[in-house]
């Protein structure tokens, strides 16, 4: 799936005004409670197409505590299908192994929640306990993708819509998942605007709750929306304050580490989500990080870039093969080329790349040491 790039508004790089509050910021105990490795309040979002195995795995290179999958199909789960070799965190590292000689990040994609999407509370039911069998230290339920396409098969965003299927949904899931693993839900703020659109939502969260999911992940773009327009963190603080007692993280229009601080004064939100303000750009969670410690966050070095994208590239051919990885890389090199100094001609470049090789011809040519 390809998603808008554009930021709807400009965000503001910039820290100072941030810089005190993220500094004293502690996490919400529950948090790493329920998660062990758990240690900052933001994560990388399961964004579908991009947040393979590959990118989750730089990103952990890069100080991401946690990572959410691409939603996996219950069928296809059931039916033993892709999801079920492709995502699988341990056989993940099993397949993969050394890479040029570093062991990416360990290969050890934990903590991470295994997402699930489907329509039947059954199917859904049976799809969230074979990804508990597979390793998954949570289990997180997608009723928020917004893609046709998946809108159409009643699945993901359609339940806002349908709020008894949607509660139906969530307590098969609760039901069939071993009590000690945690289940979240990721939702949108409604399908679109209208008073019976928010009624919906509160129908859908409060029943998660009631029935012991640990949080909701809430993006604050209706349905309808997409990825276009401005997002409503109003909606979130207005979340936050009808319902004190909840766990919820924030998602929507977070495109630098800076971001993830104004959201969470702004709403009040537990934490953070991270969905396209982190492709291309994984170093988005140590410069969060740093500003969690009290210091500047730093720009990547070309040097830096180099090696998060050399990386980048192994993992994907080692996940999806030459030819495809090459072809998934370039949605990943137009944004990293964003932050190069020769932005444009690199950006033309990657676009232009058609094999492995063309790629690191690139990447000598403006990411060697001559180019600092």
């Amino acid at each position: 799936m390809s998603v808008n790039m554009n930021p709807s508004q400009l965000s503001d790089v910039s820290h100072a005004d941030i810089a005190e509050f993220a500094n004293n910021l502690l996490i919400d105990p529950r948090i790493p409670a329920l998660v062990k490795g758990f240690d900052v309040p933001f994560y990388q979002a399961g964004l579908a197409g991009y947040s393979d195995g590959a990118m989750r795995l730089i990103a952990r290179q890069h100080g991401c505590p946690f990572c959410v999958t691409e939603a996996l199909l219950d069928r296809t789960l059931i039916n033993g299908g892709k999801g079920r070799r492709k995502e699988d965190p341990d056989l993940l590292a099993e397949e993969a192994g050394e890479i040029e000689g570093n062991t990416a990040a360990g290969l050890d994609d934990h903590p991470i929640a295994g997402q699930v999407i489907g329509t039947n509370p059954d199917e859904m039911a049976k799809g969230a306990l074979i990804l508990a069998g597979m390793g998954y230290e949570v289990i997180d339920v997608n009723l928020a993708c917004p893609v046709k396409k998946v809108r159409r098969r009643n699945r993901g965003g359609h339940f806002l819509t349908a709020p008894c299927q949607a509660k139906e949904v969530l307590t098969a899931v609760r039901e069939s998942v071993p009590e000690h693993i945690p289940v979240t839900v990721k939702l949108r703020r409604g399908w679109d605007d209208t008073v019976e659109s928010s009624e919906n939502f509160y129908a859908v969260f409060d029943h998660a709750y009631e029935t012991g999911f640990s949080w909701a992940t809430v993006h604050s773009r209706t349905v309808e929306q997409r990825y276009i327009g401005p997002s409503d963190w109003s909606f979130l603080k207005e979340l936050t304050t009808r319902r004190p007692d909840a766990l919820v993280f924030g998602s929507g229009d977070i495109w630098c580490a800076a971001d993830i601080f104004r959201m969470m004064e702004q709403t009040g939100v537990h934490g953070v989500s991270i969905a396209r303000g982190c492709i291309g750009n994984p170093w988005i969670f140590n410069q969060a990080r740093a500003l969690m410690s009290g210091k500047s966050p730093l720009p990547p070095t070309v040097l830096q870039q180099r090696t998060a994208l050399l990386g980048h590239i192994a993992l994907c051919t080692q996940l999806h093969g030459e030819k495809k990885g090459s072809r998934l890389m370039r949605k990943f090199g137009i944004q990293f080329s964003k932050y190069h100094p020769e932005s444009e001609n690199v950006r033309k470049q990657f676009i232009q790349s058609q094999s492995i090789e063309e790629w690191k011809t690139v990447i000598e040519e403006f990411y060697s040491s001559s180019n600092c």
